[in-house]
């Protein structure tokens, strides 16, 4: 027999990690005899190891082998899993510890074997999964292997909270970096943080302009800062566009329309606020010249939030047509304008207003007439800027106020105390060295507060600062295996959950090595929970967690959607994160998010819902009635909204979303150049279960969305934006569905009882999705 002959028989060995040499390397192989020395090398090993595989040493090798190895074997590859390679004898060695993971899985889910296939007596299923996961978990006890950590960069959000806390200064810089990469679905994964001379260089910039602002020494010429107000959105069925409301919790009570957003001043001055308005009118030259208005005003150093609103009664005396989208026709005013008052608003208070002119438009023509409203409100300043009074960043930066011969020792005493917070430990004099040399240097050309600011910059750029970097003991062997420090636990601990740097309070029980006792790291927790810098743990794991963040990129129909607006888009949003905080602060069940009896609403958003009751603006907290179709993630409109499309719902979005978010049982991708579905067949509109049917025709396509099309087939009684509806392309929406295993079950109540079986797996996949965040 000719060596080639051998390649066959040997792929399996070959292919283990184990193995000395590649399938790969023997096909190289061009000289016939060490061909045939070679193969006579491997095969007796290649023959003791298989047949220690052939041998069944343990009884879930007859379960494998029965029910597994039909599909999972060196011919079929299904799933890229051959069983050939794998022994139960690695559980007790470690090896493929993957394979084995996934398989534990794969069979825990009920996902394998296929309903189609012969099937284990749920007794034997459940003594298999129960032996694999208990011997999984032994190996990981016995044989910790923590991986390796990755020198993780700050991210941009990351690095926004610790200058805030750092420096006391109330400003968010994350719109001044660029976006980070993204992996296992967070943007705070270390081996995706890269660094570049550009982002070191934004970096630099960024640390420049916020140093010497926290030091009062922001530029005394004046600037422009501008924020566009979101208008997404259309005319609503009322025929009251959606600024017709109050628009922000920093305005008025009686205010609609407009806007607000925080400023920070960088010295008391004279500070000039200007708003742009739509024109109101139909005629394309008057709207291009947008009306502008504007009131000159003092304000301190330190951050504002600013704000331009009309007066709510005023807009009754407006009048608004229905929206249509063909006309041909200019339409002009057909009445005198009416006055109405615009207020100007600091830090939640009327500080000045002016009047506008707003147009009324004839009943009889078809193009919309919208209420007048700010576009975007503009700050420039500081105008006759004087010294800068003691904002909170100078209180806390100039902790001393030197005369010349005091200068350097207060300059190190600022610095050293900056600094342990910053490098999230205690400072050495080789830290400090730098940071003085600078300081120095700035100092003796400029002053006191200058070589400061300098000094400042270069910590906000430091490696220390910049980096989470963990030290492995001194003298430590490779593969050393160690419990971090006390003071790199709280690093770790405060980015989890404030995704800042730790406060004093941490850094002194960290220092004393008390932080990890138990009732004292309990108590720390809940501290840090119930402090506003919690809120970053919502917006930064729940947002991505729950694709929040895709919320606002969402562009539902306007023509189908009329009711879709920003405030809206917000309110879906603000009962997500709302909902998401109560369980995290009030250490209630995990399995709320699955399925729960109380929610968090506005008027706006119960309107949507169908539930009354609800009055104003403000968020509260509701108990669900069985027949609002509401209750846990599954039922708000947030999820709902972000995995749709702007025109019409998605079966496999919705789908995909539970399996991949829930119950972390992500599909396979899709496979290239799919069909697009099909909407109409034989002149007759498709709802969403036709079109999958049809889809699912082609069985490539059928084995994925047997698992995904369930779940959204019994969401279907939500349209794109979250609303319930009966009807769908002129028919009652079927919302019945079954799993692969053959488990009946209808509606968003059906899938959250279909959830709550799994719930064991919702539980591994929500650790997971926390653990991968919080390391």
């Amino acid at each position: 027999m000719t060596w080639i002959h051998h390649l066959p028989s040997l792929a399996p060995w070959l292919r283990r990690p184990s193995s000395a040499c590649s399938l790969q390397y023997l096909k190289r192989v061009r000289n016939c005899s060490a061909a045939i020395a070679l193969v006579t090398q491997i095969a007796p090993a290649y023959s003791a190891e298989q047949t220690a595989l052939d041998s069944p040493s343990h009884p879930n090798d007859a379960v494998l082998q029965e029910y597994c190895s039909t599909c999972h074997n060196d011919d079929k590859w299904s799933g890229s899993m051959s069983l050939a390679l794998l022994s139960t004898a690695d559980l007790i060695t470690g090896s493929n510890r993957e394979q084995w993971e996934k398989i534990l899985r794969m069979t825990s889910q009920g996902q394998m074997p296929p309903k189609d296939e012969p099937r284990p007596q749920p007794a034997v299923m459940h003594e298999f999964t129960r032996w694999l996961e208990t011997s999984l978990d032994s190996y990981a006890s016995s044989n910790p292997d923590p991986g390796r950590t990755t020198l993780r960069r700050l991210n941009r959000a990351e690095y926004s909270n610790a200058v805030r806390d750092l420096l006391a200064l109330d400003i968010d810089l994350s719109n001044e970096l660029p976006a980070d990469d993204s992996g296992y679905g967070f943007d705070n994964i270390a081996d995706v943080l890269t660094v570049s001379p550009t982002l070191m260089d934004r970096y630099l910039a960024v640390a420049g302009k916020v140093s010497r602002m926290a030091a009062g020494l922001g530029s005394q010429h004046p600037s422009l800062v501008s924020y566009r107000i979101p208008k997404e959105g259309s005319i609503k069925n009322s025929g009251i566009p959606s600024w017709n409301e109050r628009m922000s919790d920093d305005l008025p009570l009686d205010s609609r329309g407009g806007g607000a957003f925080r400023y920070y001043a960088p010295h008391d001055g004279i500070y000039e606020i200007s708003g742009y308005l739509n024109a109101n009118t139909n005629n394309e030259v008057d709207r291009l010249k947008e009306d502008r208005v504007s009131l000159r005003i003092p304000l301190t150093a330190g951050a504002h939030t600013i704000g331009m609103a009309f007066r709510k009664q005023l807009a009754l005396d407006e009048t608004v047509q229905t929206l249509h989208n063909t006309t041909d026709v200019i339409v002009m005013p057909t009445e005198a304008p009416t006055p109405m008052t615009l207020d100007f608003i600091v830090d939640g208070t009327r500080i000045g207003e002016t009047t506008v002119d707003s147009y009324h438009m004839t009943e009889r023509f078809s193009q919309a007439n919208f209420l007048r409203d700010v576009l975007q409100i503009d700050v420039e300043g500081p105008f006759d800027a004087s010294a800068t009074g003691a904002t909170a960043g100078q209180q806390k930066i100039f902790s001393c106020q030197p005369n010349e011969a005091q200068e350097l020792a207060c300059a190190r005493e600022i610095l050293s105390r900056l600094a342990r917070q910053a490098y999230r430990r205690p400072v050495s004099p080789a830290d400090l060295t730098p940071l003085l040399s600078i300081y120095e240097a700035e100092r003796a050309s400029t002053d006191f507060k200058s070589g400061i600011a300098a000094a400042l910059q270069a910590l906000l750029v430091a490696p220390g600062f910049l980096f989470l970097h963990e030290q492995d003991p001194a003298d430590s062997p490779p593969g050393f295996v160690h419990q971090i420090s006390d003071l790199e636990f709280a690093s770790r601990l405060s980015l989890f959950l404030w995704s800042s740097l730790p406060d004093e309070e941490l850094l002194n029980l960290a220092e004393k090595k008390k932080l990890r006792a138990p009732n004292v790291l309990e108590d720390q927790i809940a501290r840090m929970l119930a402090d506003p810098r919690a809120d970053a743990f919502t917006n930064n794991f729940a947002g991505q967690w729950l694709y929040l963040r895709n919320l606002e990129h969402q562009r539902p129909d306007v023509f189908l959607f009329p009711e879709y607006d920003t405030r809206l888009q917000r309110s879906m949003r603000r009962e997500t994160e709302l909902f998401f905080t109560s369980i995290l602060r009030e250490n209630r069940s995990i399995l709320d998010f699955i399925k729960a009896d109380y929610t968090y609403l506005n008027q706006q958003l119960a309107e949507h819902y169908g539930i009354d009751g609800v009055k104003g603006t403000a968020f509260r907290r509701v108990t669900l009635d069985p027949a609002t179709h509401r209750g846990g993630l599954l039922g708000q409109a947030s999820i709902l909204t972000v995995t749709s499309y702007g025109n019409h719902t998605s079966v496999v979005r919705r789908g995909k979303w539970v399996l991949e978010n829930l119950l972390a049982a992500s599909p396979p991708p899709p496979p290239p150049d799919v069909p697009a579905l099909k909407t109409v067949q034989a002149g007759r509109q498709l709802n969403a279960r036709e079109q999958m049917e049809l889809h699912r025709t082609d069985p490539v396509c059928s084995s994925c969305h047997v698992k995904m099309d369930p779940l959204g087939f019994a969401l279907e009684n939500f349209d794109a934006v979250g609303a319930f509806r009966s009807h769908d392309a002129g028919r009652p929406v079927d919302a019945s569905a079954s799993m692969p295993d053959g488990t009946a079950f209808s509606g968003l109540a059906g899938v959250q009882d279909v959830l709550m079986e799994s719930k064991d797996e919702f539980t591994r996949a929500f650790s997971e999705r926390v653990l991968t965040y919080a390391l």
